[in-house]
């Protein structure tokens, strides 16, 4: 099962005041949009994030290597369409569309929705109206309306891909969101309950609410469980013109022996994150005596520790990786080896570090026989 998060970005946000539109004001210590997307890393498989084609490049520097960037259209459903048309043949088979003005969406919000998709083809969380209601004109009352069966409407909303993809390929071009979209489609929405630090950026005064949340939230946290795993693997070299390392395929005279492609910096990273989890190592989940795995892509194994931290509750924090050997070189492949990790695990290619060192001729590496690596891996849960 893969998950995708869809977060829309693509308006102007004018209601809410300021020089630049909503998602790109700071909120802390980054703009709106980059809390949204933190909400999501670690929690999903993919996330896609729409933008105006104006925002492309602020987009591309805060954002890129985590996150797949396209742009929008005239509405809110254009916009999401155009996210779910890129992801249509990619094998997501569940997809959580979000505005990238609520910044504050929790883990357990996100949990929820996901959950009640194992029953629903549609998912979204609410807040039941409490207050009373009125209509009104020319600045007085003229009427009331029962508020019984009344529900405040956030997100994310989740859906079962094919059934939302269908529903905005047949349904209205305008629409509230997405789940007035897969209800004129004949699906079922489930509601989850929703959270009151869930604000949507709408008014001037809102990011002031969102900044005293936040702040709350940094202050007033309880308890958060902290691991670090770590992780070590050696491969000698054989016969052979090149090496993965780090999902990178490095040009060498010699290549590494091993039962799966043999990348020693990836093998090493996979064991941190499952010894940070006290899940034992590649072996235990992947034994070389299983012929299955001759060959295989160590991307299979990296993925594999990742989706069970998400399993378990964790996001991955920050990951180090570090090379041991004399050659090949490390340094000109080392921003390659960042992205395409940061995009395996799922996190932003700042908090993915790698790199290398030799052993100063000493050694089995000192004298090219092989290549080690060692890696760390932090996990939060809280």
């Amino acid at each position: 099962m893969t998950t995708a998060a869809i977060i829309v970005a693509a308006g102007r946000g004018t209601r809410a005041g300021g020089e630049i539109p909503k998602q790109w004001q700071t909120l802390g210590d980054r703009p709106v949009l980059a809390h949204a997307v933190a909400a999501f890393a670690g929690r999903v498989d993919r996330i896609v994030v729409v933008v105006h084609p104006d925002d492309m490049g602020r987009a591309a520097l805060l954002l890129g290597g985590r996150v797949t960037l396209t742009t929008g259209g005239a509405t809110r459903a254009a916009s999401t369409r155009a996210a779910l048309d890129l992801l249509d043949g990619a094998g997501v088979t569940r997809v959580l569309i979000h505005d990238g003005a609520r910044p504050l969406v929790s883990p357990d919000l996100i949990g929820r929705v996901l959950a009640a998709l194992d029953t629903c083809p549609g998912a979204a969380p609410a807040l039941a109206v409490t207050d009373a209601l009125w209509t009104g004109a020319g600045g007085r009352v003229t009427g009331t309306r029962d508020r019984a069966g009344l529900w405040r409407a956030q997100t994310p909303q989740g859906f079962r891909f094919d059934a939302i993809l269908a529903a905005h390929r047949d349904g209205p071009a305008e629409a509230a969101d997405d789940v007035e979209l897969a209800r004129a489609a004949g699906l079922d929405v489930a509601i989850v309950e929703g959270e009151e630090d869930n604000l949507k950026i709408t008014w001037p005064g809102d990011l002031a609410r969102a900044g005293a949340i936040l702040a709350r939230r940094l202050t007033g946290r309880t308890a958060m469980d902290v691991r670090m795993g770590n992780g070590f693997d050696v491969h000698a070299f054989c016969e052979g013109d090149h090496v993965m390392l780090c999902g990178v395929r490095v040009p060498h005279g010699r290549g590494l022996l091993g039962h799966s492609d043999a990348d020693v910096g990836m093998h090493a990273l996979t064991d941190a994150i499952y010894g940070a989890l006290a899940e034992g190592d590649i072996g235990r989940h992947f034994p070389p005596s299983d012929p299955q795995w001759k060959g295989a892509a160590s991307e299979i194994f990296l993925s594999h520790a990742a989706r069970l931290a998400r399993a378990r509750g964790y996001a991955i924090s920050s990951v180090d990786v570090t090379l041991i050997c004399e050659r090949p070189k490390v340094g000109p492949h080392a921003a390659a080896m960042q992205a395409e990790l940061a995009r395996i695990i799922g996190i932003a290619a700042d908090r993915v570090s790698v790199k290398a060192t030799t052993s100063e001729r000493l050694g089995f590496t000192g004298r090219e026989e092989g290549i080690a690596a060692l890696a760390t891996a932090t996990l939060l849960q809280g």
